[in-house]
């Protein structure tokens, strides 16, 4: 359960209203999902964190669907459900297969087992792999 109320379109101010209708401009829906509806409490945060996001996730050098996967990654590493839920819809979106997704839980999965075992055993780091 949300910590805060999900705002409606009617209860928000007219800055976050602005950024709700450019999220549906961008990503061509009506829908405005529960985060950026539970952002809305603060009107600024919602700007410059939309305004972010759509920087660092539009195509450029990683192709999108690597971008989406790679959050995925990440959002399994520090434990959000809701991101793991948001990011894995949008990569399937992107065209991520069922044969892409396995190949990327058994990468996340063989990934978080060596973190443990190198962690635990406090390896050093070779001196041809620091940059």
């Amino acid at each position: 359960m949300s910590t805060v109320p999900l705002l409606s379109d009617e209860e928000v101010s007219a800055e976050a209203l602005a950024v709700f209708n450019d999220i549906r401009a961008v990503r061509g829906t009506e829908y405005v999902n529960n985060f950026w509806r539970a952002l809305a409490h603060d009107p600024a945060l919602l700007a410059v964190t939309w305004a972010r996001l759509k920087e660092v996730m539009a195509p450029g050098a990683l192709d999108p669907l690597v971008k989406e996967m790679l959050y995925v990654a990440v959002s399994t590493a520090n434990g959000c459900e809701y991101c793991v839920h948001s990011h894995t819809a949008a990569a399937k979106a992107k065209g991520m297969t069922p044969e892409i997704y396995g190949e990327l839980l058994a990468v996340i999965g063989m990934a978080m087992q060596t973190n443990g075992l190198v962690t635990g055993l406090q390896v050093e780091v070779d001196e041809g792999f620091k940059a």
